[in-house]
């Protein structure tokens, strides 16, 4: 919000300084008022059913007293203190940035090899740095205490180019890498993580440069108010002029950008405030060691337990005008670095100023404000009004016990309100943290404004359905990034409108409400008990066990988290076996001949089997699913606060393996269509043989099998042995013991087949002879590329394949056609 104010200002050419801070803050809260309901609305809009009346803005008054009585609570247990340490520091925006908010990038620059005279002495020492900037800031050269090439040198000085003759320590220490570059290297412990480490371990002095615009301080001279990077070229024109720049070659670094406004960070010493983490960290990281708390998936432990175990101390403060500014006030005319008065408000920091110095002074706030993770983290308890709350409240704050996050966030966020729950109350906030990935574009890059690739979920719900985009979101596996492409949501809109569909089927099936007592019987068929279960007819059975099979398998992942497993498990028994098998055989009790009780049974499963289906889709798809639960009739209550279907339901583990027969035997058949290119409106006979009761199962389910593979009702046979004209027919094996003939003849026209395939086979023929032409040129196999050569041999070897399909085909074509005359 900050950056998006500070950039419609730029735009309109004020910058932030020139309004000051009061006009600014004003500027903020007006956007915030204007623009702060997007992403809720964002929210609501995606379906979240949250508890709004709990929603807060981060400055709302509870949660600014939470802050201040977090912070007060840290200081006077010494967990946080004040000092002058190396930060991240953005330029720009003129603030102390996160480690976690410091991305950095490999781009291409120079190494810069540059001459330091040893004093007293002919002879130089050359370091490469890729920051030759920074050597105003010089402390120390340094080499490895076992180079050979410089070890006469330590204990002598070196002068620093471009300062006037001053000298600098040479040191040894085995810090320094003897490969890289000439294996010399200059310490600027002001502006250099590493070398501000290795300045404090040997009791080296910090020199600063840099002001904090990125500019060069009066330490650098004449190069004194001088951008960062123009010092960076003008300062090696002048080193090449006096003969100290030895060459500049190029060199791929690790360059440090700031993840809010993309410039490059300056590592700095400042004056900032910070938290003593080792503490707070010690105690989380023992919640996860006793089980307390559970991050899913759980490979992040370790990066979480590795995080934890390496921490450094947390800065909070920013040099900002928004957000909770620091509870600390300084009393006018005294020392800022010890004499400080931290409160929970202003009336207490004066009232303890009063008590300290006496009635007559005056007071002033530490100008900073409170890093946003620091108020983020305290979100769980401040939400609720902290302190003034009890453990019930907190420990109901999550019903499920459980918060879902993004993995991006697990240290900014995560990790810091478990540390800050157990310090403030004991105990962690939530037992179990989902970490999902983040949602990239459809190429796999990180949404961000500078690509123009971010999407709005509104701009997506509007061409595709919230429902749909929920539903492809939630596919994705637990940790891992999610690709969001159009090629997905389209596939998924069309399983909102298969959902729907078949909900309007299901309704048109049943019973016409004023049919009494159609309805009275229909709800009095308890499928949900296995007695009713076990007298059930094949294809009824077998939709009902498959269902209870799916909700037990459903409910252990809920259990697990394991929800892409949920979406695409309930998906493949919605789309295929209640859409595409249960529903059209369905058909054949509803419009066929078995008379009004075979409807009703199939009515009642067509309705059982939804309303679960709705159940189970739901958490996904709330929308639809309750439209279509809201139209299902004696429906008492609103979907969302139904119960879950109960686990362990009855199921007929033999009626599934039977169903499954019957519909390897109806996909045989199809494909005998298909292969054939036999008319969809064309019903065809069959015979169909196997053991006494296999074929004893599949007959009683005659109209099913002669629906869905569009057979001749009356034409349909079931016999032990083949029939007598078995070689003028198509032979398929659905399974073991279970077989068809399918007249040919009744099929296609014979003669014309065997014309069309033989057409077809010579095209074959040419192609393939054209591959294997290709193939014995040595000219081809030598000069191109092994890819292009291994793809044309997998080409032939396929051509070959359905040559040799193809011509079995003709060859019992023409057979079937001499025995036919």
């Amino acid at each position: 919000m900050l950056l998006v104010v500070e950039k419609m200002l730029a735009s309109e050419g004020i910058k932030r300084v020139e309004l000051g801070r009061d006009e600014f803050t004003k500027r903020v809260w007006e956007w915030k008022e204007k623009y702060g309901g997007t992403i809720t609305n964002q929210i609501k809009r995606l379906g979240a059913s949250c508890d709004w009346s709990r929603e807060r803005f981060t400055l709302d008054d509870q949660l600014s007293r939470a802050v201040n009585e977090a912070f007060v609570k840290l200081h006077d247990k010494g967990l946080i203190y004040q000092g002058s340490y190396m930060v991240n520091w953005s330029p720009n925006l003129q603030t102390a940035v996160s480690d976690l908010e410091v991305e950095y990038s490999e781009e291409p620059g120079f190494l810069y090899h540059i001459k330091y005279r040893v004093a007293g002495s002919p002879d130089f020492l050359t370091i490469a740095t890729t920051r030759p900037e920074t050597l105003f800031g010089d402390v120390a050269i340094a080499v490895h205490p076992e180079d050979d090439r410089y070890s006469k040198y330590v204990g002598e000085t070196a002068i620093v180019p471009m300062t006037y003759g001053r000298h600098v320590p040479i040191i040894s220490d085995k810090y320094v890498d003897k490969d890289f570059g000439t294996g010399v290297l200059k310490i600027s412990p002001g502006h250099d993580h590493n070398d501000y480490l290795l300045a404090r371990k040997l009791g080296l002095p910090i020199l600063n440069v840099m002001n904090k615009d990125g500019t060069l301080n009066d330490v650098a001279g004449l190069f004194c108010g001088l951008d960062r990077f123009a010092v960076r070229e003008k300062l090696w024109a002048d080193l090449e002029e006096t003969g100290l720049a030895v060459k500049k070659e190029p060199h791929t670094s690790r360059v440090p950008r700031s993840q809010r406004g993309g410039e490059v960070i300056e590592p700095l010493v400042s004056k900032q405030w910070f938290v003593h983490m080792d503490p707070l960290a010690e105690k989380a990281l023992l919640a996860v060691e006793k089980k307390e708390l559970t991050i899913i998936p759980e490979r992040f432990e370790k990066i979480y337990n590795h995080w934890l175990t390496n921490i450094k101390d947390w800065c909070i403060s920013r040099q900002l005008w928004w957000g909770h500014r620091i509870p600390v006030w300084y009393v006018v005319g005294k020392d800022c670095e010890e004499d400080y008065i931290v409160a929970k408000n202003a009336e207490e920091a004066l009232e303890k100023a009063h008590e300290k110095y006496g009635k007559d002074v005056e007071i002033y706030q530490d100008p900073d404000v409170l890093d946003t993770w620091f108020s983020s983290s305290l979100w769980p308890f401040s939400t609720l009004g902290w302190p003034d709350v009890s453990a019930e409240d907190f420990k109901n704050f999550y019903p499920t016990n459980m918060l879902e996050t993004g993995h991006d966030i697990l240290f900014f966020w995560v990790a810091r309100m478990v540390m800050m729950g157990i310090e403030f109350t004991g105990t962690v906030p939530f037992t179990h943290v989902y970490l999902h990935g983040l949602i990239r574009d459809s190429e796999g890059r990180k949404m961000s404004k500078s690509l123009g690739n971010v999407i709005d979920p509104l701009d997506t719900i509007k061409d595709f359905g919230t429902d749909a985009l929920r539903f492809t979101i939630a596919l994705g596996t637990a940790g891992q990034d999610l690709n969001l492409s159009t090629e997905r949501l389209t596939a998924n809109k069309a399983f909102t409108n298969k959902l729907w569909n078949a909900g309007k089927f299901v309704l048109q099936s049943l019973p016409s409400l004023s049919d009494t007592s159609a309805w009275e019987s229909l709800l009095a068929l308890k499928l949900d008990k296995e007695e009713t279960l076990l007298s059930l007819p094949l294809p009824e059975c077998w939709a009902v066990s498959k269902l209870h099979i799916l909700i037990d398998s459903v409910t252990a992942s809920y259990e697990k988290f394991f929800f892409g497993d949920i979406g695409r498990e309930t998906y493949e028994f919605f789309w295929s076996d209640f859409a595409d098998w249960y529903i059209e055989a369905s058909k054949s009790r509803l419009y066929g001949s078995g008379g009004n009780s075979d409807s009703l049974v199939s009515q009642a499963v067509l309705l059982y089997v939804f309303e679960n289906i709705l159940k189970l889709l739901h958490p996904f798809m709330p929308f639809v699913t309750e439209d279509l639960w809201q139209a299902l009739p004696y429906r008492k209550e609103a979907l969302i606060v139904s119960p879950w279907p109960q686990n362990s339901l009855p199921r007929n583990v033999e009626s599934v393996k039977r169903f499954e027969n019957l519909q390897a035997l109806t996909r045989a058949i199809r494909n005998v269509r298909a292969e054939y290119s036999v008319e969809p409106v064309k019903r065809i006979s069959a015979s169909v043989v196997g053991s006494a009761e296999v074929v004893g199962y599949i007959s009683k389910e005659k109209e099913v099998l002669a629906l869905l593979s569009r057979l001749d009702l009356n034409n349909v046979h079931f016999t032990n042995t083949p029939p007598g004209d078995a070689n003028l027919s198509v032979h398929v094996v659905a399974s073991e013991g279970l077989e068809a003939y399918l007249p040919l003849a009744a099929m296609v026209d014979i003669s014309s087949e065997v014309q069309r395939i033989s057409k077809r086979l010579s095209k074959m023929q040419t192609e393939y002879d054209a591959l294997i032409t290709r193939l014995n040129s040595p000219k081809f196999v030598e000069k191109a590329p092994e890819e292009v050569v291994r793809g044309v041999k997998e080409k032939a070897e396929e051509a070959e394949e359905k040559i040799k399909l193809t011509k079995a085909r003709l060859d019992f074509l023409k057979s079937t056609s001499l025995v036919s005359q």
